[in-house]
């Protein structure tokens, strides 16, 4: 990769994963997980599709960690690698489904396999693993379930869905970047 090239892939990780944590910093206190969790998704998706395979991976796999550290989502840090894997099957179904296509009918069934994928990812590792077998007391079991099942899908949609709509501007707007 060029130097140039280099920086400009690292200014662009950066800008997303400042963007995500502010996002879900502002979006947290109002206690919305559709809303923060649509907006976590579509930050995720247009660094996937926009930024490449590193920089949606980095996004994916740092964020949960930094809104942890801020005390944003779940105060449990068992769970916070297993989002991290989640995002990570977002990004990485989008990325290789979806490729360099700006064509709407790729980019919405790309949408729809990683949002299902990354519910799968999350309600298995944390709803069918951690809530079974990790001791955890039946209100923490409870919360868990309810937002590490169903919601996920919807939020992964919601976001991929605004993507579809984003990103084809997003890749006009901005320079290529040649790796």
């Amino acid at each position: 990769m060029k130097p140039k090239i280099a920086v400009i892939k690292i200014a662009q990780t950066g800008v997303l994963l400042a963007l995500l944590v502010v996002l879900q910093g502002v979006t947290a206190g109002l206690g919305n997980q559709f809303l923060t969790g649509s907006l976590v998704n579509l930050v995720l998706a247009i660094a996937a599709l926009v930024g490449g395979l590193l920089p949606g991976l980095v996004v994916a796999l740092v964020s949960p960690f930094v809104a942890f550290l801020f005390g944003i989502g779940p105060k449990l840090l068992l769970i916070v690698p297993l989002i991290a894997i989640g995002n990570a099957a977002l990004v990485l179904v989008l990325y290789f489904a979806a490729g360099k296509s700006s064509r709407s009918v790729r980019l919405v069934g790309a949408a729809i396999g990683a949002a299902v994928c990354k519910f799968l990812v999350l309600y298995l590792l944390v709803v069918q693993i951690v809530c079974r077998f990790a001791g955890l007391a039946q209100g923490q079991v409870a919360t868990l379930s309810a937002m590490f099942s169903w919601p996920q899908l919807v939020t992964a949609l919601i976001g991929g869905f605004l993507a579809c709509a984003i990103v084809p501007l997003l890749r006009r707007a901005l320079p290529k970047v040649q790796a």
